[in-house]
């Protein structure tokens, strides 16, 4: 296997798993428009893709609308939302290895990059990241392409056969793709293996040991 020395991670559902906060806020959001949604494991899709899309794709609304759907979901993620939100067992086992044998570390993901470190320092688990590159809060830069790339910039990354980006949805294996990296889809997150293989992913992970065992 590639002797690979840059490990890009996604956040939700490949580190942390973050279901209950983001689908608590999405019902929070949507109340605001007068849908009261009941069922929270169609709320799982949120989980991944950049909040904006999500709005638009699975509830028809309109940008402005999206955008205020953001704002309605950040009033309840700020303050509560955010801790509502677990590590998946064994991860800091995982990461503290990979730190120890001198890996480079660098988290990749489409929640604002604020949140993003905040999640980082409330599980302990800044120290072992490099960089932390997320999304902005006015949205220029939510796409996990563009945050890939940010992060490759950021950490001069130039030799991209030596970097992975490890996600669980199909955004983070495109989004790898994009920027002529290889890419780890976990299968314990929250995007399914047919999603995972038909976007391409170089390497499957069925659990968070295999992350670093299989590379």
């Amino acid at each position: 296997m590639k002797n690979y020395q840059y490990f890009l991670f996604d956040l939700d559902g490949t580190v942390t798993d973050p279901g209950e906060g983001i689908t608590n806020s999405v019902m929070y959001a949507l109340q605001k428009f007068g849908i009261h949604e009941r069922d929270r494991r169609k709320l799982y899709r949120f989980i991944g893709p950049p909040l904006a899309d999500s709005f638009r794709e699975f509830y028809g609304y309109s940008a402005d609308e999206a955008k205020k759907g953001i704002s309605f979901y950040r009033e309840y993620y700020s303050k509560k939302g955010i801790f509502e939100n677990k590590l998946y067992p064994g991860i800091e086992d995982v990461l503290k290895r990979m730190k120890e044998d001198g890996k480079t570390l660098v988290l990749a993901t489409s929640k604002p990059e604020f949140f993003a470190g905040r999640i980082l320092e409330y599980f302990h688990l800044d120290s072992y990241f490099t960089f932390v590159a997320g999304a902005t809060m006015d949205e220029n830069r939510v796409k996990k392409g563009d945050v890939i790339a940010y992060a490759l910039e950021q950490c001069s990354i130039t030799d991209k056969r030596k970097a992975l980006m490890i996600g669980d949805r199909k955004h983070d294996i495109q989004g790898a793709k994009e920027n002529g990296l290889d890419s780890m889809g976990v299968l314990y997150g929250y995007g399914s293996r047919e999603e995972l293989e038909t976007a391409g992913a170089d390497y499957l992970a069925e659990t968070v040991e295999d992350i670093y065992g299989s590379v």
